[in-house]
């Protein structure tokens, strides 16, 4: 936990460092009423004292107390600030990073446990700093000093009072090592029990078409069930201190008096008053040294689960990001638009086997180049490595004559625009959709949007909504259909207005005429540009410059859409089994 201390400003140390002064001053205020409690029983207890004496050790009391209260009034707002200031920049360095995260170091954390992460376990670390900063510090400091006055009083009262400490720290060490273990295991159902719900919430009307509430049911007791067992055992686990705390002070309290009657007993006439003030200051200061691992307690209660915390949200921090940012910035070589895989490989790290093997093609600005094969022939994979998704594990990808490696990552995503498989939509309007992130170009005016819609074949229906361009969008698009949302995405990078435009099985949504429509719309607006298009459907890629086809993992044809029915058999039997030959033939 302490290495996330560095997200603490200088400010923060500052609170920090006027805190522990104040606390310090809190204990010395606390620690000085005894005493004045000490005189006011010796003076009661004195023949011929004064009652202006007693009132005034009364009010140096009193003013102990309020100095006390102010001291805490005061270091209660300050450790606020920094709990709060903790808990924001923490949250924020948490976000970045994820962000900043691949593809492929993604996939080491699920979306359950990285939402766990940046919402409950800061949580859990902020209640420490918040509530614990102050018991850390004034605990010990006050354990020590009060034991520092003590110590000369009587053999007898130390003694009683270390036993007392001894059962207080074995008791703590034996119940936190029991839990300790298991504070882990429920940060781990609390991710559980977020994907569970995200699963059921996600896909609410499959579970419904399908009647399987009762199955969800299950699902999620079973977890909701390990959950609340885990915390159950953790709390009596804990609950076990209070009784055993307040049993010990109660025996301390009264093994001080019944051994401190013996000893005035026997005292002789003379030290007998000392002897009682002594009692009283002494069971004052026993109580204080109780109350302080009491304090102690507390944290230990508290401690456990942030250190857990701290360890998963450090593992997101602290995690190596495997796509390394090139430096390239520009264009020296005065091409644009031009792509060239020069024998591209890959396989997933954790994989054996390659997905790609040997890739070589070209491809140049103003063309059009298709990849299609069958289901897991790699074609997404492919154009993933161009974005850098993931790095090639062998070969190289150029971009403009530059290894995409090279390349500052914000440069290489403002000139090639994706359009990913799956259209993403985020709450919102349609223009700020349509003009979500930066672009080389800036962001683009109502002129580029409306322009955009027209190409995508998104603005016919936009027209219609009540606020046109500013009809709201739901989280993940759901007030629109999955081709409404494919529209939208596709307007959203032709709006960019990039180098390079990828098309991930963009088009699968649309019905024929629209598709046609829209790549005939497209071929006009991105003539300057490189079209890398995924397709499933022959009809999308009839008219492609060049048609790559893959096959398990390797180019097994390369041409136009004649050229490989003539040469390769395996487009061929992709065209066949979506379209007559009689049609082919027309084509």
């Amino acid at each position: 936990m302490i290495k996330l201390l560095k997200n603490l400003r200088k400010r923060d140390w500052i609170y920090f460092f006027v805190s522990t002064c104040l606390i310090v001053f809190q204990v010395w205020l606390e620690l000085k009423m005894p005493d004045y409690m000490s005189n006011i029983t010796q003076l009661v207890q004195t023949k011929g004292a004064a009652m202006s004496d007693i009132l005034r050790e009364g009010g140096y009391m009193i003013l102990c107390a309020f100095g006390s209260l102010v001291s805490s009034f005061i270091v209660g707002y300050f450790v606020s600030r920094i709990a709060a200031s903790f808990s924001f920049r923490t949250r924020e360095n948490v976000f970045k990073k994820v962000e900043s995260l691949s593809a492929e170091d993604i996939k080491k954390f699920s979306t359950s446990s990285l939402i766990t992460r940046t919402t409950n376990d800061i949580t859990q670390i902020e209640m420490i700093i918040a509530m614990g900063l102050q018991l850390m510090i004034k605990a010990p400091v006050t354990a020590i000093w009060a034991v520092t006055k003590i110590l000369g009083k009587s053999i007898e009262w130390s003694a009683i009072t270390a036993v007392a400490v001894v059962i207080l720290l074995v008791t703590i060490g034996i119940i936190t090592k029991i839990v300790m273990p298991r504070f882990k295991i429920v940060q781990e159902l609390i991710d559980r029990i977020n994907s569970v719900t995200r699963e059921n919430l996600s896909g609410i009307r499959v579970v419904r078409a399908f009647n399987a509430e009762d199955y969800q049911e299950e699902k999620f007791e079973k977890v909701n069930n390990d959950l609340t067992n885990n915390q159950l055992f953790n709390q009596k686990a804990f609950n076990v201190l209070n009784p055993i705390m307040y049993l010990v002070m109660y025996f301390l309290t009264l093994a001080i008096y019944f051994v401190g009657a013996i000893l005035i007993k026997d005292a002789g006439l003379s030290d007998k008053i000392v002897l009682f003030g002594d009692m009283i200051v002494f069971s004052s200061y026993a109580m204080q040294v109780i109350m302080s691992f009491l304090m102690l307690a507390m944290i230990f209660m508290m401690l456990p689960r942030a250190e857990v915390s701290a360890k998963r949200i450090n593992e997101v921090l602290e995690a190596k990001t495997t796509v390394q940012n090139g430096s390239v910035k520009e264009n020296p070589n005065g091409l644009k638009g031009t792509v060239e895989f020069k024998n591209v490989s890959f396989k997933y790290p954790d994989a054996d086997e390659y997905i790609l093997e040997n890739i070589s093609f070209t491809a140049k600005r103003g063309e059009i180049v298709a990849f299609i094969g069958s289901t897991g022939s790699g074609k997404s994979t492919l154009i993933n490595l161009i974005p850098r998704f993931y790095d090639v594990t062998d070969g190289e990808i150029l971009i403009n004559g530059i290894n995409v490696k090279d390349y500052d990552e914000e440069y290489l995503n403002n000139i090639v625009g994706y359009v990913p498989q799956k259209a993403v939509m985020f709450s919102g309007t349609v223009n700020s959709n349509i003009s979500y992130g930066s672009s080389v170009h800036g962001k683009p005016n109502q002129k580029k949007i409306e322009e955009a819609l027209k190409v995508s074949q998104a603005y016919d229906f936009v027209s219609k909504l009540d606020d046109k361009e500013n009809a709201h969008v739901a989280q993940g698009g759901t007030n629109f259909s999955g081709g409404q949302k494919q529209r939208l995405s596709i307007a959203r990078t032709v709006a960019r207005d990039p180098e390079i435009y990828i098309f991930d099985d963009s088009f699968s949504a649309l019905d024929y005429k629209t598709d046609a429509t829209l790549r005939k719309e497209l071929k006009k607006y991105t003539k300057d540009a490189t079209n890398l298009i995924v397709a499933q459907r022959i009809g999308t890629i009839l008219h492609a410059d060049k048609i790559i086809v893959l096959d398990r993992g390797k180019c097994v044809g390369m041409g136009t859409h004649k050229e490989l029915m003539k040469k390769c058999k395996v487009y061929k039997e992709i065209a066949l089994s979506q379209v007559t030959k009689e049609e082919l033939e027309n084509v």
